[in-house]
């Protein structure tokens, strides 16, 4: 499952937004039923996880964590306690509780980009946020694609 893409769509006055149409078919398609929704760790945006790549996540982070670590106990608790199981209603819509929509600054306009196994949900105000200009971006893609493609080359 790869959610590729972005698109642009408005809250109801419940918090309540469509999930674009491609990416509901590509979840249909993996019989994926249930969302996880949380606040990105690193950025202002949400995320959403297909249920089986959340419990993969969850297994990868549990095993990477000692649970007789008390530091690791914290970390884990704080990844999965602040968490929404989200499911569509039969009109391809979900709620975004309005705690998210703070954390998330959401008024009422959103932009979902796909994300690969994820989709993030980011305020359509700060949407540009997590992008280079340009000339950076053909920059750093080209520093790391033609390392790695010099590394395997050698």
């Amino acid at each position: 499952m790869r959610f590729l893409g972005n698109s642009e769509a408005k809250t109801d006055a419940k918090g309540r937004v469509f999930l674009p149409a491609i990416f509901r078919k590509q979840l249909q398609a993996a019989a994926e039923e249930s969302l996880v929704l949380r606040k990105d760790t690193y950025q202002d945006c949400l995320v959403l996880y297909p249920e089986s790549v959340w419990n993969e996540q969850m297994n990868e982070l549990r095993n990477r964590l000692n649970r007789w670590n008390s530091k690791h106990q914290m970390i884990f608790r704080q990844f999965v306690s602040d968490v929404e199981i989200i499911t569509l209603d039969g009109n391809g819509r979900f709620l975004i509780p309005k705690r998210y929509l703070k954390l998330a600054h959401i008024e009422e306009e959103v932009r979902f980009i796909g994300m690969d196994d994820t989709i993030e949900i980011w305020s359509k105000e700060t949407a540009e946020k997590p992008f280079m200009a340009p000339e950076e971006f053909e920059k750093e893609l080209e520093e790391i694609m033609g390392t790695s493609y010099n590394k395997e080359t050698e």
